[in-house]
């Protein structure tokens, strides 16, 4: 029977400070700390950054990810191993330091469903000539803005809508009056996967041929029984 004081468990054993590179990969390391030949550990060095780039087979020949692995390396060793790294050396400091706040926009968007980059381009549109150009653009964001507004919304709008809603978010400065350029709506909704609710479902050809068969058999059967 096996000893059980001779096993170890992962909660005795030293904690690992990047997990995904393994238990295996930070007992070389451990190994490498070892030794006290530098060209030794540079060997033992190179062997490990080649095993944590076989984890990685889709980045390991990647040339700007191979700095990250001998970051990692020196990570994992807690910046105690002494090797001659082919890149600048990772500095404890610049690493624990948290990252810089990132702003987030604080712009108030006027019809949530129809998102901020669709103002952004009727704002384009309104700064531009009047012309063919302003024009298809014009009318790109009017199909945009109704694919937006039936994926998110319903299954039916009135074109007219969509026209009212780009006067509104243009301030009055786009005016399109003919809509039968937009996407048709039965088009939009199957594409989205939705079912329209006006939709009539085929008649199963084959059903009613079977009760058809089923009616002229019984009809059948009664003459047969009225002649005898």
């Amino acid at each position: 029977m096996q000893n059980q004081g001779a096993l170890e468990y992962n909660t005795e054993r030293p904690k690992m400070l990047i997990p995904e590179y393994g238990r295996n990969v930070q007992k070389m390391i451990g190994h490498a700390l070892s030794l006290e030949d530098r060209e030794e550990r540079n060997k033992v060095a190179k062997a490990i950054i080649k095993v944590m780039g076989e984890l990685n087979p889709h980045l390991r020949d990647v040339e700007e990810y191979k700095p990250k692995l001998w970051t990692h390396l020196f990570i994992m060793s807690d910046f105690q191993l002494d090797v001659d790294s082919p890149y600048p050396l990772p500095e404890p400091e610049k690493l624990a330091a948290p990252p810089n706040k990132v702003d987030y926009p604080q712009s108030k968007i006027k019809v949530g469903h129809y998102g901020k980059t669709v103002e952004t381009m009727i704002g384009i549109a309104c700064a531009m000539e009047k012309g063919e150009e302003r024009t298809a653009l014009e009318k790109y964001c009017a199909s945009l803005m109704k694919r937006f507004h039936l994926t998110f919304n319903s299954t039916s709008v009135e074109d007219t809508t969509i026209l009212a809603h780009l006067s509104k978010l243009s301030d009055g400065a786009i005016q399109l009056s003919d809509p039968s350029f937009l996407p048709n709506t039965n088009e939009i909704v199957r594409a989205n996967g939705g079912k329209l609710s006006n939709e009539i479902k085929p008649k199963n050809n084959n059903k009613n041929r079977n009760n058809k068969n089923r009616n002229n058999k019984n009809r059948n059967n009664n003459k047969n029984r009225k002649r005898y």
